[in-house]
């Protein structure tokens, strides 16, 4: 029922079957979806489109998200030579249909890294993250439930059998807790934030299969080994198919909002330290979304740690990378 897939260090990864190959009949109503469109080898598993980057008359400026975040991110890569236009995937907007799996209305990046991640064993999402909407309802500068519909394609596509979130936002993940409160045997989650702040949900914490409150102004030093040890645990106690990797950067030193002092070069650490162990330790297929950052140099430090994680051959597309040198 599994194939297999290479990741970095000649691992090996455990995929589910195809669909159409396994006994569970797919409900048309997922089937029937246009957003699981075919990618081409030379294309790294990377989501962006520029419509992520808002703007209002100026006026997105006295709000504390940078709404450009993404595209800065996508252009430092890209300044890098790490992508190129042509070498990333460029989602499909979302029909009323697709969206009504969850809740309405916008599009579904995450839900194409999802798959990717399938595919590849690895993706990622450089906007989304939108950890605080619920299937019923928004909050927190969050439209849209993408982690949620995510996993709901693929448990609902039978690609996966179990997912876990892990949530590393200095904020509590209330939106797909709240979710998925109820399915705990298929979706495990591992929230690591500052219980000082926004949302204080008491009802979503329900959810939470692991839960680690930080005080606020938290360190590296407190910090990482956390991060470590629970993820170490985490896996010990359930073995998903498919890991989300929330990747807020928030807990930055200096967050107006997110209230904790991890350091820039800690925040790279981490990131390293989550792919790791997902990709290398567990073959486990991973997605990572960039989710909150308050800060105008968040853009940097999220570029600088994609950058570390192909530099460390953690992500890695060959095909790409030939491909854009024969570009040059």
């Amino acid at each position: 029922m599994a194939n297999k897939g290479e990741i970095p260090g000649g691992a090996q990864v455990d995929r589910m079957a195809d669909n159409t190959s396994n006994k569970e009949a797919v409900d048309p109503f997922f089937a029937d979806n246009h957003l699981f469109v075919p990618v081409a080898d030379h294309q790294w598993p990377i989501v962006y489109r520029k419509e992520y980057n808002m703007g209002f008359l100026g006026l997105e400026k006295l709000h504390p998200f940078d709404s450009g975040k993404w595209g800065k991110i996508f252009n430092i890569l890209k300044a890098r030579s790490m992508v190129t236009d042509d070498t990333i995937v460029i989602p499909e907007e979302a029909t009323e249909k697709d969206l009504l799996v969850v809740h309405v209305q916008s599009y579904l990046d995450s839900l194409k890294a999802a798959k990717l991640a399938v595919d590849r064993g690895w993706s990622l999402n450089i906007g989304g993250g939108f950890h605080h909407c619920s299937s019923a309802r928004g909050g927190g500068f969050c439209a849209y439930a993408d982690i949620s519909l995510g996993i709901t394609f693929l448990l609902e596509m039978k690609l996966i059998r179990k997912a876990m979130i892990v949530d590393l936002d200095a904020h509590q993940g209330n939106g797909h807790e709240r979710d998925f409160i109820q399915m705990q045997d298929k979706v495990y989650i591992l929230d690591v934030y500052n219980r000082g702040i926004y949302p204080h949900d008491g009802y979503a914490k329900r959810g939470i299969t692991r839960k680690v409150e930080l005080e606020h102004y938290t360190k590296d030093e407190q910090y990482l080994p956390l991060v470590r040890r629970h993820l170490g645990e985490a896996v010990a106690e359930f073995r998903p198919d498919i890991v989300f990797y929330n990747a807020g950067t928030d807990c930055l030193v200096g967050d107006p909002l997110g209230a904790l002092s991890v350091s820039p070069e800690g925040i790279i650490q981490r990131d390293e330290m989550v792919f790791r162990w997902a990709r290398e330790e567990h073959s486990i297929p991973i997605v990572m979304v960039t989710s909150g950052g308050y800060q105008q140099k968040t853009a940097q430090i999220i570029a600088d740690s994609i950058l570390n994680l192909w530099h460390k051959r953690l992500i890695d597309c060959q095909a790409a990378e030939d491909h854009i040198k024969r570009a040059r």
